[in-house]
Order: C-alpha cells, then structure tokens, then sequence
C-alpha cells in the first residue's frame, strides 16, 4: 500500500513537471509570434505612415524627431550600405513610436542599436535572399524579412511554424534562418557539433526536434 501512494504521488509530481514545461514552451512560443507580428506591423505601419521603409527613408531627419540617418531611398533595406539600413531601420521605428523602445544608430549593433530576442541575440530587419535553403552563393529570391536571431530551442521555431505557416523550415512565410547575430551560428549539417536545426537542406524538409538544437533562427518573410 505505501509503495502504490508513493507511485502515485511520483506519478502525479511528473505530470505536474511535464505539464509545466508545455506550458513554458506554449508561452514562449506566443512570445516570438507575438514579437514578430509586432515589428511587421510597426514596419508596415511606418511604411504607409511615410511612403517609404524604415532604414531606407531618406527624408528621415527632416520627418522623424531624433532621426540621425537617412537612407538612400532605393526601396530596399540593405546592410551593405552606408549607413547600415539594416540597423538604422531600428532607430526610424522607434524615433517614430512605432515600437517602444528607443535606438539611436551606430555602425555597429549593440543593446543601444538594436532589439534582442529573449535569448540575448540581436534580431534583424533586412532585405536579401539568406532564409531557407539560400546561402550567400545560393541565396533565394531577395525579399524584405525579419530575422529571429539564434540561440532559440528549435521546438519553439517549430511549434510557431506550425501556428502560423506551413511547419516546414524552408517553405512558406517562416522559415528557417542562418543568421546568428551576436550568438552561435544556427547549425544546419548533423556533423557540426551542435543537433542540426533542419533535417536537410531541401524544400520538403523538417524542423529537426528530434535532436533537440537549442540553438536555432527563423526569417519571417514577407
């Protein structure tokens, strides 16, 4: 009899701790979908506000209090440019409130420069073609995208994939991202020392729970 109550009470404590961590996974996962459909309206926001996208306005000083940058207008927020759009577009959202925090631009990011995902790592807004499959010498179409940043458990990116998109990492609107920003790269290569994040490089392949990565990213393309 006191072995079956103490089965049960360690019975009743597992439950207790799973069902804990489903709903720590559930609201982490609301978090990222919640901060990332909170940049896309603050972008298109600013966008029909201005007639023209955050980092690349070039009118920025002479419309936006506190603005210190302008783009150069060419209808693409880019990072090799000068400045870096990419990073300016950060200081045009919040110096026009539509995103609460404050930054001010640097060369360089940083905490001062741009936003962080609850992992410690940088996000990013930018227009090219490195989601998905697309590498540097094989990039995909080049369109406008917010990147997660890494370092995020990739059960959360899959969880929110499946929410909101198609559930594959290289498909849909949301899609798997190699950008690492001030954190480890986001493996993708099952011999790398870290879980890969996808189970292959190819249009039909999955996020990779199995191996359980801590340390993955995500593009929601637009």
């Amino acid at each position: 009899m006191e072995m079956a109550i103490v089965l049960v009470i360690l019975g009743l404590l597992l439950g207790g701790i799973l069902k804990g961590q489903e709903l720590l996974t559930n609201a982490r996962v609301r978090e990222l979908i919640t901060q990332q459909d909170g940049i896309k309206a603050a972008f298109f926001g600013f966008q029909d506000r201005f007639r023209a996208l955050p980092g690349d306005y070039h009118q920025a000083i002479g419309s936006i209090l506190n603005a210190t940058q302008n783009g150069n207008g060419n209808g693409r927020v880019e990072i090799d440019t000068t400045p870096n759009e990419s990073i300016l577009a950060w200081e045009h959202l919040s110096h026009a409130g539509f995103i609460n925090a404050t930054y001010t631009y640097a060369a360089t990011e940083s905490a001062a420069t741009s936003p962080l995902n609850r992992y410690g790592v940088f996000m990013q807004i930018i227009y090219d073609g490195l989601y998905g499959v697309g590498t540097a010498a094989a990039p995909e179409p080049a369109r406008h995208n917010i990147k997660s940043g890494s370092q995020i458990p990739v059960e959360i990116l899959a969880e929110v994939d499946r929410k909101v998109d198609d559930g594959l990492p290289n498909a849909g609107g949301f899609q798997f991202s190699r950008y690492q920003g001030n954190g480890a790269t986001a493996p993708t290569d099952a011999g790398l020392a870290q879980p890969a994040c996808t189970s292959a490089a190819a249009f039909d392949a999955n996020w990779n729970t199995t191996n359980g990565s801590s340390n993955c990213g995500a593009a929601n393309v637009f």
